[in-house]
């Protein structure tokens, strides 16, 4: 017998996100007809800039059946067909199997008639008012209310559901220029904060010696590249092996691997599992030559929609992994990547959508592997 006090299973952080993604609103208030063309005209406003998706449920209308939001550059759809789902799947689908399928998607829309959301939008619709207040209950955060002509006044029950309901935007139906500014405006608060990671957890075969305690600029690298990027990020934390931590200087946060063995690709999903909801900016401590310049080029290049950020390497033209910034949406398809038998994260960025820059100053990528690099370096540095 288990006692009620006992809990078995390990506390893990977990994500934001709603029944679809970390960034939904379901609309729901008007007809199932208004509420697609809504999507329509955000998603096609949007698409350009940010992944979209759309989940709706089966309906009898033949209006927009035929190419539906993918024409509108959705990057995914899902329509509950009541008997079978447009997945393919013969099976009931959960929350989690949402959640897999609406990874990559930057902003879910949902038709809120049939399926719900963390964020709403409430079209006040005086057709539909039966129908919204059967849905009162599904009010929980209620970000934009839509009125519909000639509706001119929010109905009293909704004004009951949401005391706050005074500092929500109201703008009319017909005001796509507002309402699309409104998504726009949430996309942009939603980009995820930067904390840095700097990779300092390596066992350093190659070198002989530990390489995050090589002073190049009057300290240990570990501490010279952790505090070259506090000055970009929200947070930054040194990643380390279990048996380093009582080494690091308790002035700077450290990180224990949690995934053991597994190098840098360890480093990630360790670093992932205490903030899944922050983008990390990677960078690993043997990069002398690295300089602000080039981390401020990377962030202001910084593609929120993609999994990932990173520099073109100087000699083979692949990404660089290790001065990278991999956005929350990565972790899962890291995760991914390990249940297939891989733990290499350039393999990863080869073969997932991410953005490619050229760096401004190559030399800055150099890494440092062997003595022979080392005083290579040197050289150069002085």
């Amino acid at each position: 017998m288990i006692s009620k006090g006992h809990n078995k299973h390990t506390a893990l952080v977990r994500p934001v996100t709603g029944n679809f993604g970390r960034n939904e609103w379901a609309i729901v208030g008007g007809p199932c007809t208004t509420i697609k063309l809504l999507a329509d005209a955000v998603i096609g406003s949007l698409s350009a800039k940010y992944k979209c998706a759309y989940a709706d449920t089966s309906h009898n209308d033949d209006i927009l059946s035929t190419s539906g939001r993918l024409a509108s550059g959705a990057v995914l759809e899902y329509t509950d067909q009541l008997n079978f789902h447009q997945f393919n799947y013969s099976a009931q689908l959960n929350t989690i199997k949402f959640k897999q399928q609406f990874a990559d998607a930057d902003l879910v829309l949902v038709n809120g008639n049939h399926q719900q959301a963390k964020a709403q939008v409430v079209i006040v619709y005086n057709n539909k008012k039966a129908s919204l207040q059967k849905r009162i209950e599904q009010l929980t955060n209620v970000q934009l209310i839509l009125l519909a002509e000639p509706t001119d006044e929010i109905f009293d029950f909704v004004k009951e559901a949401i005391p706050h309901w005074q500092n929500i935007p109201v703008y009319s139906l017909d005001d796509r220029e507002n309402i699309i500014t409104f998504f726009e405006d949430k996309m942009q608060q939603a980009v995820p904060a930067l904390n840095g990671l700097v990779l300092a957890g390596g066992k350093s075969v190659r070198m002989g010696h530990d390489k995050g305690l090589v002073n190049w600029h009057g300290k240990q690298q570990r501490y010279y590249m952790a505090d070259m990027l506090k000055a970009h990020c929200k947070e930054v934390f040194i990643s380390c092996r279990t048996e380093q931590k009582n080494e690091i200087d308790t002035a700077y946060n450290t990180l224990a691997d949690t995934f053991i063995d597994l190098g840098p690709y360890g480093a990630i999903l360790s670093a992932f599992r205490e903030n899944p909801d922050k983008a990390l900016l990677v960078i690993a401590c043997d990069l002398p030559l690295m300089d602000n310049e080039t981390l401020a080029y990377l962030i202001a290049n910084r593609d929120p929609s993609a999994i990932a950020t990173a520099f073109k390497s100087g000699f083979d033209d692949f990404p660089e992994p290790l001065i990278t910034i991999w956005e929350p949406k990565s972790y899962p398809v890291l995760l991914a990547w390990l249940a297939q038998g891989y733990s290499c994260p350039r393999k990863v960025l080869i073969n997932s959508d991410i953005g490619l820059l050229q760096a401004p100053n190559p030399d800055a990528l150099t890494n440092v592997n062997t003595p022979e690099d080392l005083e290579k370096v040197k050289q150069v540095l002085h």
